[in-house]
């Protein structure tokens, strides 16, 4: 599902990623942990195609067999939105919109219609045991509700990988502990691919694979 190949990243003289090869398979939950500047939301990031790496002759990244690196912008843009979803700490609703409408924010980006959008994310918001709560703007929900709701949007185009950043690091014990199963109740009913980023222990070894960065690599 995920290839990439000599990855590195520079922000000015500081080499941030050093080299980083990493494959993940279809349908496989893995968690990058590590400490505080190692990296780990950097390679995130490059992987979801939200930055691009510092690129020598030897990177390579390819995403569900289709190769980043050579995409243009927009090509990557319409990529991005049909096949990534993302999930981050702080859920980043849009405060003036209901739940029902923050979800359906990627598939109307994506040219969707209208109804067949909204009946999508209704199912969604059920699923996820939102149903009572659609017509919520974010100040009126819980911070684990919020979060089900942003999970809601990253999967409402379907797609086939899922980045998500520290997600339960803004959530209490309960409910991070509702959002890691609900990772991995995801998977197993919808088979997706999830790459983590987490100081959370128990979600990390929850992983099917775990991954540590020290100073820019993956040590293991």
């Amino acid at each position: 599902m995920i290839q990439a190949k000599d990855i590195h990243k520079y922000y000015d003289q500081l080499h941030v990623l050093k080299g980083v090869d990493l494959h993940i398979k279809k349908g496989e939950i893995v968690s990058i942990v590590g400490a505080s500047g190692a990296g780990k939301t950097t390679l995130l990031q490059i992987l979801g195609t939200l930055d691009k790496p510092s690129t020598t002759a030897t990177s390579s990244l390819h995403i569900n067999g289709e190769d980043i690196l050579k995409m243009s912008d927009k090509i990557l843009s319409k990529f991005r939105n049909e096949h990534l979803g993302f999930i981050f700490q702080f859920h980043q609703l849009l405060p003036e919109f209901t739940a029902l409408e923050n979800v359906c924010i990627p598939a109307f980006i994506g040219g969707k219609e209208k109804s067949a959008t909204e009946i999508e994310a209704k199912r969604l918001l059920e699923y996820l045991g939102l149903s009572h709560r659609i017509n919520h703007k974010p100040s009126e929900l819980s911070g684990g509700e919020q979060q089900r709701v942003a999970v809601a949007r990253a999967l409402i185009n379907k797609p086939a990988v899922i980045f998500a950043d520290e997600p339960s690091g803004n959530l209490d014990t309960v409910s991070a502990e509702n959002l890691h199963q609900l990772f991995f109740q995801l998977r197993d009913e919808f088979g997706q691919t999830f790459v983590i980023v987490t100081h959370n222990e128990e979600l990390a070894n929850m992983a099917d694979r775990k991954l540590v960065m020290v100073d820019g690599l993956i040590s293991n």
